[in-house]
């Protein structure tokens, strides 16, 4: 599942994807015409400390994919939101605004206005929709006057609910949709629908404290499907030069309780709907990701194909359970290691052993 980047020109979302995945960014200072993917870590704490009960030889975190396309300039916003079919192929957008000054990069539309940049964004969103759902609506029409078709008539009722919504320039994601009806709006990757992550870029003095708490953009907090998170990315930037004593001082200086690297990565995952179960061993102790309702035996086919055709039974124990025991045994003797099917609703942070045969 991926999270797709993207911004006005001059955002600094390339220098976030930069610091999310290690990856420098395709034709750095230039123009580029193409998206870039890059792997994030997910930062997870309790990966940590099975690591260090287990001690294996290989410790694997959970990871989000992030997209990152290319800067949107002001007088070509239209045309490079339309032919992007890569960030329309992302799970979730994360949208990069640019709330910091600077004499040295200017702003593409002039001077720096967070809501007002991302007020831009969106309706580019719902117009790009908008553009969709009228041709597939005028082929739909054609399509019934030749003859009658049940699931083209079921389309035209939700796509015509669509436009409803778009033309009163409200994005899809602020309506609710049933399975089925999901189901049929799948195949067109609309934009406006996708859950969306707001990352404001501020200027070093305005690290610390929360932006989004200010009045203005209550509004923008109100609406369904959108989260909101800050960074600044220069001072991250310095950040991850520092080895682990330095940086945690560094950080204490500035009064952060953790790097907003952290926070943008676990909120990306979330927004994706995932969660992580553990396997542990003397091997290796891995974090692996599901979507939140995932059954047991989909969970174990996560690992590998032959655990969900051959799946027995999972032995599963809460994180807490097992730091508390110290052990699977004792666990096991606690009684706290329970057996479930393969209806089992996996939850997060569970650490989860299969039992299978093929």
């Amino acid at each position: 599942m991926d999270v797709g980047i993207m911004g006005l020109t001059a955002s600094g979302k390339s220098t976030l994807f930069k610091l999310l995945t290690g990856q420098e960014p395709a034709a750095a200072g230039g123009r580029r015409d193409s998206a870039q993917m890059g792997i994030a870590r997910v930062p997870d704490s309790r990966l940590d400390v099975l690591s260090e009960m287990y001690k294996p030889a290989k410790t694997t975190p959970a990871t989000v994919r992030y997209v990152d396309v290319p800067g949107i300039p002001e007088e070509h916003r239209h045309e490079a939101a339309f032919n992007l079919p890569e960030l329309r192929a992302t799970d979730v957008l994360m949208v990069v605004i640019r709330a910091f000054e600077s004499s040295s990069v200017a702003h593409p539309i002039g001077d720096v206005d967070p809501i007002r940049d991302l007020r831009h964004i969106d309706e580019e969103f719902i117009l790009q929709d908008q553009l969709v759902v009228e041709r597939r609506l005028e082929r739909i029409d054609r399509d019934l006057a030749k003859k009658k078709n049940p699931d083209l008539v079921r389309e035209r009722e939700i796509l015509g609910r669509c436009l409803a919504v778009l033309e009163a320039s409200m994005p899809l994601r602020s309506e609710s949709f049933t399975p089925d009806q999901e189901k049929i709006l799948r195949g067109f990757t609309f934009l406006s629908l996708k859950p969306m992550l707001v990352v404001l870029n501020v200027g070093e003095d305005d690290i610390a404290g929360d932006p989004f708490a200010a009045a203005e953009w209550q509004e923008w907090r109100d609406l369904p499907g959108i989260a909101f998170t800050w960074v600044c990315a220069t001072l991250e930037g310095e950040l991850v030069e520092l080895d682990g004593d330095d940086a945690e001082a560094f950080m204490t200086d500035l009064g952060l309780a953790e790097s907003a690297l952290d926070r943008v990565i676990r909120d990306s995952y979330h927004l994706l709907g995932l969660i992580s179960f553990f396997t542990v061993g003397d091997d290796e102790c891995r974090a692996w990701s599901i979507k939140a309702g995932t059954p047991a035996v989909e969970a174990g086919g996560e690992i590998h194909s032959d655990i969900q055709r051959g799946f027995i039974r999972a032995e599963v124990v809460s994180y807490e359970e097992l730091i508390d025991a110290g052990s699977l045994a004792t666990c096991r003797q606690r009684g706290s290691l329970r057996l479930e099917g393969k209806t089992y609703l996996v939850q997060d942070g569970e650490v989860v052993h299969f039992r299978f045969n093929v």
